[in-house]
């Protein structure tokens, strides 16, 4: 059986320190407005009745079932084997319709190159054995790259708070949502 990879965001461990977004913007020298992966800081409340602050890390979801790849009239995307869907730019004709498509608002347009880009999960990175930016990056190991196929999604989620149902496009990330904690009060 072949690889599924997809990414693991553990929520419980993220501090919201966006190392995972500069860690990518480095490696591959985007554009100031240009963000691969992106750090939201969830609403207050989203999985406790207790204060939590809490963030979550995104980027492309490399869907089962991509709308990018689909919307895409100039066949710019590709899914490998392994699962992670790849924007060729070369054949991008900078139409945005794959932006349009995708519900988690993943593709960026480019306005200097005039064309469209996304994360591909640093595949050349993971054909040379190593692990993706972002995830090198995390200085709480946050984000790891999980084969769907050879592990069991016991205490990982595909829904989160905020985030599109991800049985739209079958996305592949799954996360790991903040302990609940208990709230302890002193006696008068």
């Amino acid at each position: 059986m072949s690889k599924k990879l997809g990414f693991l965001v553990n929520s419980d461990r993220c501090v919201g320190c966006h190392s995972c977004e500069m860690a990518c913007k480095n490696y591959y020298q985007q554009d100031p407005e240009i963000r691969w992966r992106k750090v939201y800081a969830v609403k207050e409340g989203a999985h406790s009745t207790i204060p939590l602050r809490e963030y979550i890390s995104v980027a492309c979801n490399h869907c089962e079932e991509p709308s990018c790849m689909k919307a895409c009239p100039a066949r710019a995307y590709s899914k490998r084997q392994d699962g992670i869907v790849v924007h060729h730019q070369s054949r991008c004709i900078g139409c945005k319709m794959c932006i349009m498509a995708c519900p988690y608002n993943v593709p960026e347009y480019n306005a200097s190159m005039k064309k469209v880009e996304k994360c591909h999960m640093c595949y050349e990175r993971i054909d040379r054995g190593d692990k993706p930016a972002c995830v090198e990056g995390c200085p709480v190991d946050a984000i790891d790259i999980i084969d769907l196929n050879a592990i069991s999604g016991f205490g990982m989620d595909t829904n989160y708070a905020g985030f599109p149902n991800p049985e739209i496009t079958k996305s592949t990330t799954r996360f790991i949502k903040p302990k609940a904690l208990m709230q302890v009060r002193r006696e008068k």
